[in-house]
């Protein structure tokens, strides 16, 4: 027999596809006071966030409509909080010490957070990184990133 409205709504994949469709949407929302060329990347990315976020909702709710147990979300929720957390230093990071050196740091060290131990193999990474970045957006596209405000002063 199907759940009710209520448990339906309050399964974790309803609840993070939700959640994602929601920030998705506040952080689209300064994409359009950007320029064409610079939103776009950001506002693509976001839009696909939300687009595969309605498909995990619907996807969960037609199996809940179908009686199925919801699935658990996190085997380690202390790993997911400590990824949210990094992404939110992240930001932080780039506001105050710019786009390069915060990204140089959190490539390696995210990889080495969820297992990745070669030391080689992490300084590769974030060279490979921030070579890609910079040459799309930087010398093929001509957008700067954040310097930082530490760099400003």
């Amino acid at each position: 027999m199907p759940q009710n409205h209520t448990n339906r709504l309050r399964r974790p994949e309803t609840l993070t596809a939700l959640g994602i469709l929601v920030v998705a949407a506040v952080f689209l929302i300064p994409t359009f006071a950007l320029k064409p060329i610079s939103a776009l990347l950001p506002a693509a990315m976001l839009t696909g966030l939300m687009l595969l976020s309605a498909f995990l909702l619907v996807g969960d709710q037609r199996k809940a409509a179908a009686g199925e147990a919801p699935v658990q979300m996190m085997q380690s929720p202390r790993r997911v909080g400590g990824a949210f957390a990094l992404i939110i230093a992240y930001a932080l990071a780039v506001d105050f010490i710019g786009f390069y050196l915060s990204t140089a740091v959190s490539v390696p060290l995210v990889a080495w957070i969820f297992g990745y131990r070669s030391p080689a193999g992490l300084a590769i990474a974030a060279c490979v990184v921030l070579a890609a970045i910079w040459l799309v957006f930087d010398f093929g596209m001509s957008q700067s990133f954040p310097s930082g405000r530490l760099w400003q002063m």
